[in-house]
């Protein structure tokens, strides 16, 4: 699977381990920095490249992580087609895909521990959109606000 990650420099150390793992498990990783975790830097910045490659077929997911995800989550889900969840544990990552169709998983580096951090990862990569009825039903409504936001 091709994923798009990023993080700022709160999220830097969780990132580099994030990457490691996921290049380990054979999935495809497009990363968008930081690249130098001293520095202090904005999350904006790579929630917008991270969400853009998603929203753009460039990849098939993402993650982003900042200090406490909350951040990254605003800020990637201002992109229309992007559906960030911010995730603290295995059953709302796997949820989120199964059920919400989310497309991008954002984690707080200062928030999880490293072990959480990878398990979350794995269940939110590991998972797929259900399609059931109800759940087609409840994205439809999300998508037709999204639409009427994009048109006001």
């Amino acid at each position: 699977m091709k994923i798009a990650i990023g993080a700022d420099h709160g999220g830097y150390p969780l990132n580099e381990h994030i990457i490691k793992i996921l290049g380990g498990a054979g999935h495809e990783i497009e990363d968008f920095g930081t690249h130098d975790g001293t520095q202090p830097d904005d999350y904006p910045d790579y929630a917008a490249r991270v969400g853009e490659a998603v929203r753009d077929g460039r990849a098939e997911c993402g993650i982003i992580i900042c200090g406490s995800g909350v951040g990254a989550a605003v800020a990637a889900n201002k992109l229309r087609g992007v559906r960030a969840a911010l995730c603290g544990d295995t059953y709302s990552a796997r949820q989120s895909r199964e059920h919400d169709d989310c497309n991008v998983l954002c984690l707080g580096a200062r928030v999880v521990g490293i072990e959480v951090a990878t398990e979350i990862v794995r269940a939110f990569v590991g998972a797929r959109f259900t399609g059931e009825e109800r759940h087609r039903r409840r994205l439809d409504k999300v998508l037709d606000i999204e639409r009427r936001e994009t048109l006001s």
